[in-house]
């Protein structure tokens, strides 16, 4: 018989190790936090968010601890908020943040964990179409990734923002900037998503096709398991060469920053939502936007769907493609990941590692 896990032992660590961090950002703020993301929320709500994460922590731990549950894993959320506690906890000094060259995003991290997970850990419970755990297997190594990416955010945008700028500067369309720019931002943004999903289709179809690419993109296809955590497994390389291309074509159109920035924000949600564990049928709207069993046909472990539903946001892009392929029964896939589950190790380091080095035969 199996030992079911403890939710409340697994949240007080979640909390625990997450206020800790917390803690650590107020100590640290230049060097632990993004400066753009700074400028979203006030410095009122990250204490509030603080405390609150303290107070959850000590008491889910407790109860775990009382119930006999994953005694280590509560004892662990515990004693890091203990520890984040001891260090100043929600009430920590800081001066003013001076701007550096870089940073890493914990702030980011932290508080994209919490809402994410606030948000879909119960929509996936009460509408999930598979009866599935968030602590499912894998689940640490695509936290990991989802930590990965989110940490490393400022340097991702550093690196595709002088990637973009200096290809613009070097090609320029001042005539088809200046028409863009002269509609309203609510249509250049509508014209940003058909464009940047174009562009996104097309690299994510090379990725399936040239062999190279593929064995970073396998990385992605490697998860067993859909839910809103599972599409943040993507090799760092691919993270940096996807999304530099994909705002390449948006830079040098000259589409306005508010119609790029709103881009962006929609990418991030829509890629969770599209790999969520949802089951609801949304009918003809299938067919206008890429909802979960769109893109859960992508990730199929079945060779007919092996070059199928490019899109992110419209299956206008895959039709135009000939690539959009969707069951009309209603039906899901049974399975998920790489036609040969082999093809990517299970360690993130080693997943990283593995285009890179010669492939085994068999």
């Amino acid at each position: 018989m199996v030992r079911k896990r403890s939710w409340t032992a697994h949240l007080s660590a979640l909390l625990g190790l997450s206020s800790l961090v917390g803690v650590l950002c107020f100590h640290f703020p230049q060097l632990l936090t993004s400066q753009a993301f700074r400028e979203v929320y006030t410095e009122g709500f990250a204490r509030g968010l603080l405390l609150f994460g303290l107070v959850c922590a000590f008491g889910l731990g407790t109860l775990a601890i009382l119930r006999g549950r994953d005694r280590r894993v509560a004892l662990t959320g515990v004693g890091a908020a203990t520890l984040a506690v001891l260090l100043g906890g929600a009430s920590v000094e800081f001066d003013t943040i001076e701007a550096t060259p870089w940073s890493l995003g914990l702030d980011w991290f932290v508080v994209s964990l919490f809402f994410s997970a606030l948000v879909f850990v119960p929509i996936e419970r009460l509408l999930g179409r598979i009866d599935q755990s968030p602590l499912r297997p894998q689940w640490r190594t695509d936290l990991a990734y989802f930590f990965v990416s989110h940490v490393s955010v400022q340097f991702v945008l550093i690196a595709i923002t002088a990637w973009t700028a200096g290809v613009a500067a070097l090609v320029a369309f001042p005539s088809v900037a200046a028409a863009i720019q002269s509609l309203p931002v609510w249509l250049q943004f509508l014209l940003a998503v058909f464009c940047a999903d174009l562009a996104q289709a097309l690299v994510h179809r090379a990725y399936h096709r040239w062999p190279l690419l593929w064995r970073f993109h396998a990385v992605h296809h490697s998860s067993r398991h859909m839910d809103w955590l599972a599409g943040s497994r993507m090799h760092l390389l691919e993270i940096l060469l996807t999304r530099g291309l994909v705002l390449l074509p948006l830079v040098l159109l000259g589409f306005a920053p508010a119609a790029i920035n709103a881009y962006v924000i929609l990418a991030g949600l829509q890629a969770v939502l599209a790999h969520a564990n949802l089951g609801l049928r949304f009918g003809w709207l299938e067919y206008v936007l890429v909802l979960p069993r769109y893109h859960h046909w992508h990730h199929a472990r079945r060779e007919d769907f092996t070059d199928a539903n490019y899109a992110i946001h419209l299956p206008l892009v895959d039709w135009l493609m000939g690539t959009l392929r969707l069951p009309r029964d209603g039906s899901w896939p049974e399975e998920y990941g790489n036609l040969d589950p082999a093809e990517v190790p299970e360690r993130v380091w080693r997943q990283h590692l593995a285009p890179f080095l010669p492939r085994r035969r068999g």
